[in-house]
């Protein structure tokens, strides 16, 4: 999803944290190739070339449906595949740096680390570095909010050794329901300088079967973010989504929309769930009343 509303909006958001994710529209609109050729590829399911899907990018940008992809080439991504990931493999997030590539997008890639499909924190979470289990968040004394903060924004300063900023839940419901499959409420996290002063915004979204839903507020809290938040000038904004199983969409487990299942737009700006993120956003930066 971090990929999709980069090269989606590529003229604002100027950068995507990737954890065990992959190329932009690598899902095709299809379930079957998200689940196969997109997380478990092999020869019967091979990865879709990085060619077709930067000519799909290139042509929904001359249908102005996304930003013009020059945009990409001054943006920023940071990508992670644990070595113990039982669900995405490595060629998978390899695949997303060649598509980055493809825009010379400043990447890098860290694949070194001992993680199962988790995001990555110093004492957070799972005790078991390499678990592949709820919260889905492991301790491997490894900040990777931090590291990928730094790589997106530049030299920052250290994190505070503790929150003072404020975690708040808002109404999702006026950026759409639960036909996008979108929970009835958002939490935004707000350090004290940025009541009244200007910040930036990062936008953290939570994986499969991590919205507030399956694990409560542990991804809101122990994610690694909010720390460095308070002392740069950091709002982040945790939109959250839920599982549907009906018979017009299938979303078992909670994801956000890679593969298709809220409209053939998904991956564009039209996109529902991108939509609804973007208008988080706009109001975001509202002026206060």
């Amino acid at each position: 999803m971090a990929v999709q509303m980069h090269v989606a909006h590529s003229a604002t958001v100027k950068g995507a944290g990737v954890v065990a994710g992959g190329p932009y529209y690598c899902a095709q609109g299809s379930l079957w190739t998200a689940y196969f050729n997109c997380m478990q590829p092999g020869f019967f399911a091979p990865l879709p070339r990085v060619a077709a899907l930067r000519a799909e990018a290139e042509a929904r940008a001359k249908a102005g449906q996304i930003d013009a992809t020059t945009n990409l080439a001054s943006s920023r991504a940071w990508l992670f595949t644990g070595t113990q990931d039982p669900e995405v493999e490595r060629d998978v997030v390899e695949a997303l740096l060649a598509f980055y590539g493809e825009y010379k997008v400043a990447t890098v890639l860290v694949k070194d680390l001992p993680a199962g499909h988790a995001m990555v924190t110093l004492s957070a979470g799972n005790a078991d570095c390499a678990a592949t289990r709820p919260p889905f968040i492991n301790a491997c004394k490894y900040d990777a909010a931090g590291e990928l903060l730094t790589h997106l924004y530049g030299p920052l300063n250290a994190p505070a050794a503790k929150e003072s900023g404020r975690l708040v839940p808002f109404d999702q419901q006026p950026f759409g329901d639960r036909n996008l499959s979108l929970d009835e409420a958002g939490y935004v996290y707000i350090p004290k300088v940025c009541e009244t002063g200007i910040c930036r915004v990062h936008v953290a979204f939570h994986g499969c079967r991590q919205g507030a839903v399956e694990v409560k507020e542990q991804f809101v809290r122990e994610a690694g973010y909010n720390r460095w938040a308070d002392t740069n000038r950091l709002i982040v904004l945790y939109p959250q989504a839920i599982a549907r199983s009906s018979w017009s969409q299938f979303n078992p487990r909670g994801c956000w929309d890679w593969w298709g299942y809220s409209g053939p737009d998904y991956h564009t700006r039209n996109g529902g769930q991108i939509r609804a993120v973007k208008a988080m956003l706009e109001r975001l930066s509202s002026p206060r009343k």
